[in-house]
């Protein structure tokens, strides 16, 4: 049986987008319930030359868009950073889930070899699109969210690895 790019690409977007969500919930009850300024948790990063939290889930939202669309061959959204609570945030990874839903398997299927142009360190980067897909966008995806999770995990919000992976797929 083989798998489509459709199937290894949007159900596993929505999927993950999804246990975003779900710990930016947990965050902000874990913020509140310890009098903890959201900022603070929104602001925090694992390592001074790494990205905080907030842009941690811009950028997921980011590729996740952005891999739906170019897979597609169609306008990726550009949405602004400017989310600073995690009510915002939860508005971009839904308006990012609203978008990766709206594609059909028809503008997916098939671009296993679709040309992929994108700047990468300001330089065009040409990928074919099943390596773009399996080499660039979905551990680009993982690492940003996992980043995510992995602050929140630090700063003390009560998760685990069921958190990151989510409910479990079983068809």
């Amino acid at each position: 049986m083989t798998i489509s790019m459709y199937q290894a690409s949007v159900p596993v977007l929505l999927h993950t987008l999804d246990a975003v969500s779900a710990f930016l919930k947990k965050a902000e009850a874990h913020a509140e319930l310890r009098k903890i300024d959201p900022a603070v948790l929104l602001g925090m990063r694992l390592y001074p030359d790494m990205f905080a939290l907030t842009r941690q889930v811009q950028l997921t939202a980011d590729f996740a868009k952005g891999t739906a669309a170019r897979l597609a061959g169609v306008e990726n959204p550009k949405f602004a950073d400017d989310e600073t609570t995690f009510d915002g945030l939860q508005a971009r990874v839904a308006k990012t889930a609203t978008f990766v839903k709206g594609f059909k398997p028809a503008q997916i299927d098939g671009s296993e070899t679709r040309e992929i142009t994108i700047p990468i360190g300001g330089q065009p980067r040409t990928f074919k699109g099943q390596p773009y897909l399996l080499h660039f966008a979905l551990p680009n995806f993982f690492f940003h969210a996992a980043t995510a999770y992995d602050i929140l995990r630090h700063a003390g919000v009560e998760l685990g690895k069921r958190d990151f992976i989510g409910g479990f797929k079983t068809e």
